[in-house]
């Protein structure tokens, strides 16, 4: 990003829907995250939206969306804590290392603590190092191990562990 570029962060509007599915399709791939692969949708988009919109942000460079961050709130009603859940954060390649990330960041967390959030929480694949780092930078600690497994209940898989019991 240049020095004459201004980098603006601000409510995402239903007009920037495609261009937010787009760029998620190209950040989530099989190849980069099966699971974020297989979750990423425009219906993580649309429901985020339509739920915590406040919590729907992107990020504009020249006119063009080159990042977003899309959360929620959780509050449990046995406890007095609010949680705030960064469900999604995405940066256009090439741009992950000029304070896109930090920008999206920054705003979704002044806006969840205006909200009464007490706890932030993310999740991300073990093995997404860049993001790991990221998130440690913005100040996230105590990582615990997830276990993520999947079936396949295809046809097709299903004669073929039947064939093999």
């Amino acid at each position: 990003m240049d020095d004459e570029a201004l980098l603006d962060i601000r409510d995402m509007t239903i007009d920037d829907f495609a261009d937010v599915f787009h760029l998620g399709e190209e950040l989530f791939t099989s190849d980069y995250s099966p699971s974020m692969y297989r979750t990423w949708d425009e219906y993580e988009i649309t429901t985020l939206f339509n739920s915590d919109s406040e919590l729907c942000l992107v990020a504009e460079l020249d006119g063009e969306i080159v990042g977003f961050a899309l959360g929620t709130t959780v509050e449990k009603t046995n406890s007095s804590w609010k949680y705030g859940y960064l469900v999604w954060i995405g940066v256009r390649p090439g741009l992950q290392k000029a304070g896109v990330g930090d920008g999206l960041f920054t705003e979704i967390k002044r806006r969840m603590l205006d909200q009464g959030v007490r706890m932030m929480i993310i999740d991300t694949d073990a093995d997404n190092e860049a993001g790991i780092r990221f998130f440690q930078k913005q100040g996230f600690d105590n990582m615990r191990e997830h276990v993520y497994m999947t079936l396949n209940l295809s046809k097709k898989a299903i004669r073929k562990r039947k064939r093999s019991d």
